[in-house]
């Protein structure tokens, strides 16, 4: 890991560097994107970069890792690294694509902190940023050769078979590989890249879950419309989806990818999404009684009203097909008598002893969730999460 002298200046320097992080990665990506701008235009996340999610999420991720350098100096944070492998993996970054990142940050961290910037502070956040960027290539590679993919190249044509309006926001697809040769290997909670050409020519990328359990010859996906009342980047892949593709046509998708996955099947189970964070957790729900699984599973879902919660039948089904599962379904609007009024509240649910939580949904509810589930004695290493989009989880933490 870090050597001696550089975990010494890191961990001097790291308040000054914490303190003005969201300043030099902002600028890092100002400095990027005017040397590379088909950066952004066909790999960033366009509507992250408008509203300063990406920086935000980019800060925490810098900052957490130096941390945990300079406190757990014999060990990496693998978890963190693993999540933010696999979602450069399903846009296919490049190993070459490091330096470029290096050449931006680093001139970004100088102007900024100006003349404290050192050679020896230079030195040695230069040696985090390259442990950091290593690990995740070496993570990076080992994803892209269990797919098959060759220097990143992660994408495949797809047919749309079918299109289903699940609520008013929410459109699934059921899609197949345009060559007709079997779809790629995934895990249960593992998500898709889909890249679009919009009207300026940009071929922007978005992540959705597979919905469907491992194994089957077709694949869905489901993908809610963003609302809002001016045009933005934040939804513009989403809303050309509803707009534009139907049945027969073709989508550039990625092979799938992704953190969120069942590891502990053995143990009691719970389930835990909002809004149309149920998309991982219905391919786990279907994976699960496809496997005839039996121990106990808690499942927790809340959403504005029954009618936008999308794929309700579906959720409440898969459920019902497990011998020892129990649904709880919480909506703001509109409750039925025989589920709950108001937003998710573990208070009276009970979760049994060694339980692994899995969850998914708005970084508010996750938050709220985890301190429910720590409060009932839940291991803080059994609750797994899912953000979509950057992980403010990092960045809040930081």
């Amino acid at each position: 890991m870090l050597t001696d002298q550089s975990a010494a200046v890191v961990r001097a320097t790291l308040p000054a560097v914490g303190a003005a992080i969201e300043d030099i990665t902002g600028l890092f990506y100002e400095k990027l994107f005017a040397a590379h701008p088909e950066l952004l235009r066909d790999l960033f996340n366009r509507g992250n970069q408008a509203a300063g999610t990406q920086r935000q999420a980019l800060a925490g991720s810098i900052a957490a890792f130096a941390g945990h350098l300079v406190n757990h100096p014999d060990d990496r944070p693998d978890v963190m690294l693993a999540r933010i492998a696999h979602k450069h993996a399903s846009l296919g970054v490049r190993a070459d694509q490091y330096p470029v990142v290096h050449e931006h940050l680093f001139a970004a961290i100088a102007e900024v902190l100006g003349d404290a910037v050192t050679p020896e502070v230079a030195a040695a956040w230069d040696e985090v940023y390259w442990l950091m960027a290593n690990a995740l290539i070496a993570i990076e590679k080992r994803l892209y050769a269990e797919q098959g993919a060759v220097d990143g190249d992660v994408w495949r044509e797809w047919e749309v078979v079918s299109r289903a309006e699940e609520t008013p926001d929410v459109a699934s697809f059921l899609l197949r590989p345009a060559d007709g040769a079997p779809g790629p290997a995934f895990k249960a909670g593992q998500y898709v890249s889909v890249q679009v050409e919009l009207p300026d020519g940009a071929r922007q990328i978005r992540q959705y879950s597979l919905t469907g359990a491992p194994g089957a010859t077709v694949r869905s996906i489901a993908v809610k419309r963003v609302v809002g009342d001016a045009p933005s980047p934040d939804g513009e892949v989403s809303n050309h989806l509803h707009a534009h593709v139907h049945e027969g046509d073709r989508l550039r998708v990625s092979a799938p990818y992704g953190d969120l996955t069942l590891t502990a099947v053995e143990a009691p189970l719970l389930l835990a999404s909002a809004g149309i964070g149920c998309t991982p957790i219905l391919a786990m729900l279907e994976d699960l009684a496809a496997t005839r699984h039996t121990g106990p599973v808690t499942v927790v879902h809340a959403d504005r009203s029954p009618a936008t919660h999308a794929l309700r039948t579906e959720h409440a089904a898969l459920t019902a097909k497990l011998p020892d599962a129990t649904a709880h379904f919480w909506y703001e609007e509109g409750a039925p008598t025989d589920h709950h009024a108001g937003l998710a509240d573990l208070t009276t649910v009970p979760v049994p002893s060694g339980t692994h939580a899995y969850l998914c949904g708005p970084l508010p509810f996750m938050r709220t969730l985890r301190e429910q589930l720590l409060a009932k004695g839940v291991s803080p290493s059994n609750i797994h999460y899912e953000v979509f989009g950057p992980d403010l989880w990092l960045a809040a933490a930081a």
